[in-house]
């Protein structure tokens, strides 16, 4: 039985997506990298950025980081509208949290930005704690975040849900499961291929594994 439940941010709990890839293009396109094609960007929706804009482009960490700071010009006053919840979701965390589990986010997003979000569509209190990276560069592995996570509410019983192989593999780190949710950013066969426990369609079939 499933005790604590962590949620993945971006392309789990909000379709963000939309405001992540305009972000991108527009950093990318500020250093001379056209992108025209959004969807060719959308590996860029979970994994840390910095580790994204050098695999993409070929840059070094330093101009990695500047395409980030670029990123985060746009991303902090247009991005952050730019996004809806999934379906069922926000109801399932309220099913969650009214049979007595513990619920967080634990995201590789900034927290702040992470916080926003959720205040802004009036969910700023639905999460028991909501952790991601900062600003600084402190958390920037999903492991760093789920393990603090752990910390506070007990590694027993505790299971990840996330969209992409970044979350199974920083659950697998911290020696809990993860559940792949198949609405979000994975390419095919990647949460199952990287040792998630289960990939589930909709909000139902996850209330389904976590409540039995």
């Amino acid at each position: 039985m499933y005790k604590t439940i962590l949620f993945d941010f971006d392309g789990t709990v909000f379709d963000t997506g939309e405001g992540i890839l305009k972000s991108v293009q527009y950093s990318a396109e500020s250093f001379g990298f056209y992108e025209p094609e959004l969807e060719a960007l959308r590996c860029f929706v979970g994994p840390p950025l910095r580790d994204q804009f050098m695999r993409r482009y070929g840059v070094d960490p330093e101009m990695a980081e500047k395409m980030v700071a670029k990123y985060r010009e746009r991303y902090s006053k247009v991005g952050l509208l730019e996004c809806s919840v999934y379906p069922g979701v926000e109801a399932l965390v309220k099913e969650l949290k009214a049979a007595g589990k513990n619920v967080a986010i634990a995201t590789g997003k900034p927290t702040a930005f992470t916080r926003s979000i959720l205040e802004r569509n009036g969910m700023g209190e639905l999460f028991d704690s909501v952790l991601g990276s900062e600003f600084d560069g402190t958390r920037s592995k999903k492991s760093e975040v789920i393990s603090e996570l752990l910390a506070q509410y007990g590694a027993e019983g505790a299971v990840m849900v996330g969209d992409r192989d970044n979350d199974v593999l920083g659950a697998r780190a911290c020696d809990i499961p993860c559940i792949g949710v198949a609405w979000g950013y994975a390419e095919p066969g990647e949460l199952l291929g990287a040792g998630a426990i289960a990939l589930v369609e909709t909000a139902g079939e996850l209330k389904n594994l976590l409540l039995g």
